[in-house]
C-alpha cells in the first residue's frame, strides 16, 4: 500500500507530471529540466528527488553532470503507456505543447555545442582519417560483416560522437552507448533521434569494467577504440563477458604501423593489431573468428574482425552411467 501512495503522491503534481512527459521525450540533466519548466533548479531538484524515491525516475552521475530518466522498471510501463492514451484538457495541451517547443531549444543548444566541438577538432580528426581509407568505405564493411543477423541490443563502446548510434542504431532492439568522456557522451546524445528514447542509454564508463550484466548485449562494437587499450586481451575479455550465447563482437582498428606520432600526440597506446593477436586475444575470451577484413589506402591500412561467442555447451547427461554411479 505505501509503495502506491507514494507513486500517485509522486504523480500528483503539476510540475512532476510535466517532468514525467518530458522525460518520456528524452533523458535530461536537472539544469535542463529546470530551463524548460521556468523554475529555479533548487525547486526542480526537489521535485526530482520525490520521483526517484518512489521510483518512477533514475538518476545517472556523469562527470559534474546528473541525468534523469524515466524508470526502466518494467511493471510501470503501462503507466508510463497510460501518458500517452490520456487526451489532456485544454489547459493541459496547452503546457505540454510549450514544453515540447522550450525542448526542442534544449536539443538546438546540444546540436549547436557538438557543432562547435566538431569545428574545433576538425583538424585532429581530419589528420588521422587523411592516413586511411574514406571513413564511408569503413563503415560499409562494418555493416557488410553484421548483415544477414539481427543486431538485438547493441553495445557501443567509446561511442565518441555517436556515429555507430547512427549508424546501426535504427536496427537494434536497444542500444547502450559507452564513453569515459562527458564531453563526448553530451556530442553522442545530440545526435539522438527524439522518436524513441527508452532505446537508447549513454552511460559514463570504462571499457575494462563495463556497466552491463554477463550476456546482456547481443553485438558489442569497438569502433577506432581497441588502440587505446594498454591491455587490448583484458578490453577483448570483458567485452566477451558481456555477450549472449552466439553474440557478435565487432572490431575496426589499424593493421600494425609506424606512426609513433599517433603515440605521442594522440595518445594510441597500441600501434596497430595483426590477425594472429586478435584470433588469440579471441580465442582466450571464448570467441570464435568469424571473418577478417583488410581494408589498405594511405599509410594506414583499417582492419575489420568479427568474433562469435562460443555457445554454451550442455554435455547429456549418461543416465545409466549415472545410475551405476548412484548404485
Amino acid at each position: 500500500m505505501m509503495a502506491l501512495l507514494d507513486l500517485f503522491h509522486a504523480l500528483g503534481d503539476p510540475t512532476r507530471l510535466r517532468i514525467v512527459h518530458l522525460l518520456r521525450a528524452m533523458e535530461l540533466a536537472v539544469g535542463e529540466i529546470a530551463q524548460v519548466v521556468g523554475q529555479s533548479q533548487p525547486r526542480v531538484s526537489r521535485h526530482v528527488r520525490i520521483l526517484v524515491e518512489a521510483g518512477v525516475v533514475e538518476r545517472r552521475k556523469e562527470g559534474n553532470w546528473v541525468f534523469l530518466a524515466l524508470s526502466r522498471d518494467e511493471n510501470l510501463t503501462p503507466l508510463f503507456a497510460l501518458f500517452g492514451k490520456v487526451t489532456p484538457s485544454d489547459g493541459e495541451a496547452l503546457w505540454q505543447a510549450a514544453d515540447l517547443a522550450r525542448l526542442a531549444a534544449v536539443r538546438n543548444d546540444r546540436a549547436r555545442a557538438a557543432d562547435e566541438y566538431f569545428t574545433q577538432h576538425a583538424e585532429e580528426w581530419d589528420a588521422i582519417r587523411s592516413l586511411h581509407i574514406s571513413e564511408g568505405e569503413v563503415e560499409a564493411a562494418m555493416r557488410s560483416a553484421l548483415s544477414g543477423e539481427a543486431i538485438g541490443h547493441l553495445l557501443d563502446i567509446g561511442t565518441g560522437t555517436g556515429r555507430m548510434i547512427q549508424l546501426f542504431g535504427p536496427e537494434a532492439e536497444r542500444i547502450t552507448a559507452i564513453d569515459r568522456s562527458p564531453d563526448m557522451l553530451r556530442l553522442a546524445r545530440a545526435k539522438l533521434p527524439g522518436d524513441t528514447p527508452d532505446r537508447y542509454r549513454l552511460v559514463m564508463g570504462d571499457f575494462t569494467a563495463l556497466p552491463l550484466e554477463n550476456a546482456e548485449a547481443d553485438t558489442v562494437i569497438f569502433h577506432q577504440v581497441l588502440h587505446y587499450a594498454q591491455a587490448p586481451e583484458t578490453v577483448i575479455a570483458e567485452a566477451a563477458r558481456v555477450l549472449s550465447d552466439d553474440g557478435r563482437l565487432l572490431i575496426a582498428d589499424f593493421a600494425p604501423h609506424q606512426r609513433e606520432d599517433l603515440r605521442v600526440r594522440d595518445q594510441h597506446a597500441r600501434l596497430g593489431f595483426s590477425d594472429a593477436q586478435i584470433k588469440t586475444w579471441f580465442a582466450a575470451a571464448g570467441l570464435d573468428m568469424v571473418s577478417e577484413r583488410t581494408l589498405p589506402g594511405g599509410e594506414l591500412t583499417v582492419k575489420i574482425w568479427l568474433g562469435r561467442r562460443h555457445r554454451a555447451q550442455v554435455v547429456p547427461i549418461d543416465a545409466a552411467a549415472l545410475k551405476g554411479r548412484t548404485a
